[in-house]
């Protein structure tokens, strides 16, 4: 049996979006588990969208999920070049070689001439196909067409009559498509580039790929394209359409209509496990529970698990894996992840100290920003039942806190001995004694443990502030 040979193929034409990275995920897991390769294409023939920079920013995100490939436009291999715009040659010759045995053939149809043809089709219900225009022209009448032109010719491909193109996708099962409801179609523009579904074919020929995970929108193309390597005599590799990942709305996911983009959930500190981890399960069903690496989601995929229903991305679910993410991170890793996050003025040692403090309290870095400013500057805002609170504990159990709180410096750092203090002098104890000292320090009734938190207040915050709570703005 042949190794996998997995690939996948972006359009550098925006930021990575999450549906796509879902299928680069899939792609990567297959060939992971079964020992092969996994190659990355840049499909940009579409000069006027590609940028170069967009080339640069998916693969940046694509390692920083953790799917690194063995063949690609950064790397090499055996099967370069890894961009489709330097791939042009083979295509001119593939063009050639169907030209030349009459599989395919020019047609100057303006765009107006096709809407029309499509429209008439349509109001006598049938479904829009190309008329075949141009298909049996002889060389005269494709002289004349082409005299009185306004613009070069599309290179239509001659679809055979009367078949039924079949093959059995690794995620829908049987499929069977008629040829007389394809029509001709194009697979050279006007301006003499491929058709994504033309190069797209001939390139995973080339590359041998042998296996192609792609978004089920692209179920219709498979035919064209099996017909393609058909009639130029190459390897078909087996196709499977994955089922589309919607939004919350139930319209699948769009930048235009406000997803996030790969890089929009790295820049907002999502840890690539946790993103893994949700993508993993969005449309996969699997036993695997907890928290996985990428090489034990691997172990765990498989093909027969790929739903056909559609998948809905939930930021609740996201939120969760992060959660889980983030604590499962070494403290060295929570340094590194949170140290962006912490406010000027704080040397490496308190720095350091703070994230400890903090970190059980963190899902996302701005948690952290957040906790650092409460500890740093000022309490959060108090709410109603905070404001209650600091008043039915009253100004003495205020008066004996922040007496107790002197009785240590400016910087106190024993919060057992600050709270022994309180509840001898008050006789308060339990939430009557925790949660009021809470409030007068952080604006909330919840957070870190205060006692690292406690010497990493400036010095006379704490007294100040335990002060301040006798008279609750």
């Amino acid at each position: 049996m042949s190794a996998v040979v997995t690939r996948f193929a972006p359009s550098p034409s925006g930021a990575l979006h999450l549906g796509n990275a879902r299928t680069a995920l899939f792609s990567w897991l297959l060939a992971r588990r079964d020992g092969g390769r996994f190659v990355l294409r840049i499909e940009d023939t579409d000069a006027e969208r590609s940028q170069a920079e967009h080339i640069v920013a998916l693969q940046d995100d694509l390692r920083w999920l953790g799917l690194h490939w063995n063949e690609g436009p950064d790397i090499g291999g055996p099967n370069g070049p890894y961009l489709q715009s330097q791939r042009s040659a083979s295509y001119d010759a593939a063009f050639a070689d169907l030209e030349q045995r009459g599989l395919a053939y020019p047609c100057w149809c303006t765009p107006l001439e096709l809407d029309v043809a499509r429209r008439s089709q349509l109001a006598a219900g049938r479904p829009p196909r190309y008329a075949g225009t141009c298909r049996d022209l002889d060389a005269a009448q494709r002289a004349a067409r082409a005299a009185r032109a306004s613009a070069p010719p599309t290179l239509r491909f001659r679809v055979p009559a009367g078949r039924s193109i079949g093959f059995d996708d690794l995620v829908h099962g049987p499929q069977q498509f008629a040829t007389d409801d394809i029509g001709d179609f194009v697979i050279r523009r006007g301006d003499g580039t491929a058709a994504f579904f033309f190069c797209n074919a001939l390139d995973d020929a080339a590359m041998g790929i042998t296996h192609v995970l792609r978004g089920e929108d692209h179920l219709t193309n498979t035919p064209r394209q099996l017909l393609l390597l058909e009639a130029l005599g190459q390897p078909a590799p087996r196709y499977g359409h994955v089922a589309l990942l919607m939004g919350s709305d139930g319209a699948p996911l769009s930048k235009r209509a406000g997803a996030r983009s790969l890089g929009d959930l790295r820049r907002a500190g999502y840890l690539p496990e946790a993103v893994v981890n949700h993508l993993f399960r969005l449309g996969h069903s699997s036993p695997l529970q907890g928290l996985q690496l990428p090489d034990a989601l691997a172990r765990g995929f498989t093909l027969e698990h790929l739903g056909c229903a559609p998948a809905r991305f939930d930021d609740a679910q996201l939120a969760s894996w992060q959660k889980d993410a983030a604590h499962a991170l070494s403290e060295e890793a929570a340094l590194v992840w949170l140290l962006p996050a912490m406010p000027p003025g704080l040397d490496p040692a308190q720095r350091a100290a703070l994230i400890t403090a903090v970190r059980a309290n963190v899902v996302l870095p701005e948690d952290a920003t957040r906790w650092a400013r409460i500890v740093r500057e000022q309490p959060a805002p108090l709410d109603a039942a905070g404001r209650a609170l600091l008043e039915a504990a009253g100004d003495a159990f205020f008066d004996a806190a922040a007496a107790a709180a002197a009785s240590q410096g400016a910087q106190p750092a024993d919060w057992p001995a600050l709270t022994a203090a309180v509840r001898a002098a008050t006789g308060a104890k339990g939430p009557a004694l925790f949660k009021p000292l809470r409030i007068a320090l952080t604006g909330l009734d919840h957070g870190p443990e205060l006692a690292p938190l406690l010497p990493l207040f400036p010095p006379g915050a704490v007294q100040q502030r335990l002060l301040n709570a006798r008279h609750p703005d």
